[in-house]
C-alpha cells in the first residue's frame, strides 16, 4: 500500500531537488527516506524561501512520487554527504497552506498545526495528499488518466 509524506524544506532546497529529480529530508539523514517506499507520494512544504531564513513562505512547493531507486548518498562538498531518494516530480504550482488549514486532516482544528512538521517528515493520508495536489494544480497520475479517458488535453 502506498503512503503519502510531507517533507519540510526551504524552497531554495526544494528547487534543487526539482531540477535534480531527488528529495532530501531532515538535513540529509537517511532514516526518514528509508521508511518511504517506491510509489509513495511526496509533498514538499516550505516554511521559508531560504534555509534558516526569516523570509516566510508557508507553501507546498513540490509534489511527486518516489522512484524505484533506494536511498543513496550524494557528495555535495565540504564533507556534506546527504541521503537522497529519486522522485518523479509532477508539474505543479506552489500552493499556500493558509487556505487549506481547515480542509486538511492533519491541520483541521489544530491550533499549532506547524508543530506536527517539526521533525521534517510527516506521514499524511491519501485524502490530504489529494487535496494538496488539487490546490497545486498538480498533474497526478489519477488526473492524467481521467483526462486521457475523457479525451481532454493536458494543460500547457
Amino acid at each position: 500500500m502506498d503512503k503519502y509524506w510531507i517533507v519540510v524544506a526551504a524552497a531554495e532546497h526544494v528547487r534543487r531537488g526539482l531540477s535534480g529529480g531527488f528529495v532530501q529530508a531532515c538535513h540529509g539523514k537517511a532514516g526518514p527516506l528509508k521508511r518511504m517506499k517506491p510509489g509513495d507520494g511526496i509533498v514538499c512544504y516550505s516554511p521559508t524561501v531560504t534555509f534558516r531564513g526569516a523570509d516566510r513562505l508557508q507553501a507546498f512547493t513540490a509534489i511527486g512520487w518516489l522512484s524505484e531507486r533506494e536511498p543513496y548518498v550524494a557528495e555535495m562538498g565540504e564533507g556534506f554527504r546527504p541521503a537522497r531518494r529519486d522522485v518523479s516530480w509532477a508539474k505543479a504550482k506552489p500552493a499556500p497552506v493558509a487556505p487549506l488549514i481547515a480542509a486538511l486532516d492533519f491541520t483541521a482544528g489544530v491550533g499549532n498545526w506547524g508543530y506536527r512538521l517539526r521533525f521534517g517528515v510527516l506521514e499524511i493520508g491519501e485524502p490530504d495528499f489529494r487535496r494538496i495536489a488539487a490546490a497545486m494544480s498538480a498533474e497526478t497520475p489519477v488526473a492524467a488518466a481521467a483526462r486521457a479517458k475523457a479525451g481532454v488535453a493536458l494543460p500547457g
